[in-house]
């Protein structure tokens, strides 16, 4: 096993991976911007470095720097997490190249399934069904107009270095053609630094789902079944869950095996998710993700693996030793970002000034934040996630809603509410949705209700009132006020260290 490891992230991956680290016997080294100087990943960890200003590119996007931070730290393995420089080959490469194991796969196979006409064509050869396209990625307005003409409106243009959702525009008619292309080019070229794009068929109504893989390096492919991810916004996933409500067992024996064959033709190391689309009974593949998805968690719950702990296995040269998976039950996680849902989904900032968090049997929390965290506009607005396990789906869903209005984060506007809202929406209720889910029930998007207005101001009433009956004063002189110390004592322990203490 692996000594010592370093986490190039941040967040609530980056607490994941710590916490792994801390069961498996691993000391865990965490790097930290200026603006996450308090933030929980830094004083959970063993050691923490800071490595630069708020600014991404010059802290964690910042190849020299993390480096520069392990070879200080004396590490053996660099964990990415997600995000950042998770799927960035040279940053990959650079790690190795320092002498130092990377926890994922190798740079070759990140550079092969980050560019999406390559990685088209590779899947091809593997034998895996692929979405009618464009053979080349393409720079050109003119080669990009007989690219659509060929396959036929509407279609897709897409980033041909990365993935996410950035550079991504659908095209009803050729009337619409420049402008979205120059518009792809533009969020291309400023999320991937290249402004070449495809062209691909745009499905009607297709249904995302995914099939978790772990692969090691002796030969060994596994997947852990699906998860279904169409519940998105702008081709950004907000809910998943696992399994499928709309699997069957045929699709789901077809669809693993092209998941398998897909790792193998990419000769993939590590955890990683193989991505389709599903549309009239035929799959096609989407993507490869050559890291850990933020919704690892609902496969975590229905199979019992621990993804963090099989990737931690396979880069210390480990073979993959979990037995048979049986899938257990029904998880649901709700992504919770920092934005504001009833004004267009914009980045909302602040201070967290109360946290609750829900609990119970089969709740599960992965957080990056604290009561009193800072909630910037540096990054991505993902600051936790909410995952619930239950034995059906219509158990799991009630469980989620039971969850969801338990939990409250006060100062910082979330994606909470609307959670709360798809729980209640017939047509997920029925499993009955795909990738434009969000566009047919606009309602879901609209101002926050009597309903949920009437919950908040009971919640925090019922807060208030109960803070005022535990008025104490300390020994020391220090008053504690609504049931809050002065002294702020950080989450999961105080470990010796002055971390986040604030008078």
């Amino acid at each position: 096993m692996l000594k010592k490891l370093l986490v190039a992230n941040r967040g609530e991956i980056a607490v994941r991976v710590i916490r792994a680290c801390r069961e498996l016997g691993i000391e865990s080294v965490a790097v930290y911007s200026e603006a996450d100087r308090l933030a929980p990943h830094v004083w959970l960890a063993d050691e923490a470095y800071e490595i630069g200003p708020a600014r991404a590119a010059e802290s964690y996007l910042s190849i020299v720097r993390l480096l520069n931070a392990a070879e200080r730290s004396g590490v053996e393995a660099v964990h990415p997490g997600y995000g950042f420089l998770a799927e960035n080959s040279d940053f990959a490469a650079a790690v190795e190249g320092a002498g130092l194991t990377f926890v994922g796969p190798t740079a070759e196979t990140i550079a092969l399934m980050g560019d999406k006409t390559e990685a088209r064509r590779a899947m091809e050869e593997a034998g895996v069904s692929v979405v009618p396209g464009s053979k080349q990625a393409l720079v050109d307005l003119d080669a990009v107009r007989q690219a659509c003409n060929q396959i036929g409106y509407p279609v897709l243009l897409k980033a041909a270095a990365g993935g996410g959702g950035k550079g991504m525009r659908r095209v009803e008619g050729e009337a619409d053609l420049e402008s979205a292309f120059g518009a792809a080019q533009r969020e291309s070229q400023a999320a991937f630094s290249d402004a070449r794009v495809y062209v691909e068929k745009y499905l009607e109504n297709p249904r995302h789902i995914e099939f978790q893989i772990l692969a090691d390096t002796h030969g060994n492919v596994v997947h852990l079944n699906e998860r279904e991810c169409s519940i998105q916004r702008r081709h950004q996933k907000l809910i998943e869950e696992s399994p499928s409500p709309a699997m069957t067992p045929e699709l789901r024996i077809r669809m693993g095996e092209a998941a398998v064959a897909a790792a193998r033709g990419a000769k993939y190391r590590g955890a990683g998710t193989v991505e389709f689309m599903v549309a009239a009974g035929e799959f096609y593949f989407l993507e490869m993700n050559t890291r850990l998805q933020v919704e690892h968690p609902v496969t975590e719950m229905v199979t019992g693996v621990d993804l963090v702990h099989q990737q931690l296995r396979i880069a210390a040269g480990e073979q993959i030793d979990i037995g048979t998976v049986e899938p257990n039950g029904h998880a649901i996680e709700c992504r919770i970002n920092a934005e504001d849902p009833f004004n267009d989904f914009l980045p909302a900032g602040g201070r967290i000034e109360q946290l609750r968090l829900p609990g119970g049997t089969g709740v599960r929390w992965d957080g990056g934040i604290v009561q009193g965290t800072e909630i910037g506009l540096h990054y991505d607005p993902l600051v936790a996630k909410l995952i619930v396990h239950a034995e059906n789906r219509e158990a799991a869903i009630a469980r989620m809603s039971r969850a969801l209005d338990e939990l409250l984060i006060d100062g910082v506007a979330t994606i909470a509410p609307f959670h709360r809202r798809v729980m209640d929406e017939p047509d997920f209720r029925a499993g009955e949705f795909h990738t434009g889910y969000l566009e047919e029930h606009p309602d879901l998007l609209g101002g926050e209700g009597e309903e949920e207005k009437l919950r908040a101001v009971a919640l925090v009433a019922a807060l208030l009132e109960d803070g005022e009956r535990r008025k104490v004063r300390m020994d020391d002189g220090v008053e504690s006020v609504g049931g809050r110390s002065a002294w702020r004592w950080p989450v999961g322990g105080w470990r010796g260290r002055n971390w986040g203490l604030r008078g």
